[in-house]
């Protein structure tokens, strides 16, 4: 299912890769976010979408879809795909002026309606709001955020007081991913690299 099912480079490489799914920091635990509108597509309604899916087409697969408060719900049907968005119809939907008006919408879906993950194999929002803790048992904060600059995803963690630090998501450095228990361990490394989401740029 979603985001762009990145694989991270592992020291080892007996290691198992590790992968993400889903790229919207805010989806919470109970819902994610299968992408965001970016504008209409020609005069009939149809809107482009800028997926959040391993594969694209699948932000119309799942069943209807939210807008990040749950107030609307919306039908999806896929009608094409071009450079980095699918393009769907909205029901209810049927002129260019009402496309646009959805203009920056995020589309959520319930987590429970979802395909089961992989054995280390994560959705973002499962890792979201998990404390951090150090293997030697020392509390860092929580997971705040995901983020990848081009190199594997990365931990955003937020202490409870000072600048958050980033962490390379990997078996290395998260040994262990403990869902059931609300953490994460972390081995962290001699360098750190922290302040701004912009640090790991």
């Amino acid at each position: 299912m979603a985001s762009t099912n990145l694989r991270h480079p592992e020291e080892a490489a007996q290691r198992p890769s590790r992968r993400t799914h889903g790229a919207d920091p805010t989806a919470g635990t109970r819902r994610i976010c299968l992408g965001v509108v970016t504008g209409p597509q020609g005069v009939q309604g149809a809107v482009r979408i800028k997926p959040f899916t391993e594969v694209p087409e699948n932000v119309a697969r799942y069943g209807p879809v939210e807008d990040e408060a749950g107030e609307r719900r919306f039908e999806l049907r896929l009608i094409g795909t071009a450079k980095g968005v699918v393009i769907v119809r909205v029901s209810g939907v049927e002129s260019r002026d009402q496309a646009e008006t959805l203009r920056g919408l995020r589309l959520y879906l319930p987590r429970a309606a979802l395909p089961e993950t992989e054995p280390d194999e994560y959705y973002h929002a499962d890792l979201i709001g998990l404390a951090a803790v150090t293997t030697a048992d020392e509390a860092l904060g929580r997971v705040v955020a995901i983020h990848n600059f081009g190199a594997g995803d990365i931990l955003e963690i937020a202490p409870p007081h000072g600048a958050t630090m980033l962490l390379p998501f990997t078996n290395a450095v998260v040994p262990t991913v403990d869902i059931a228990g609300g953490r994460v361990l972390i081995e962290l490394p001699q360098e750190v690299e922290g302040d701004s989401p912009e640090a790991g740029e």
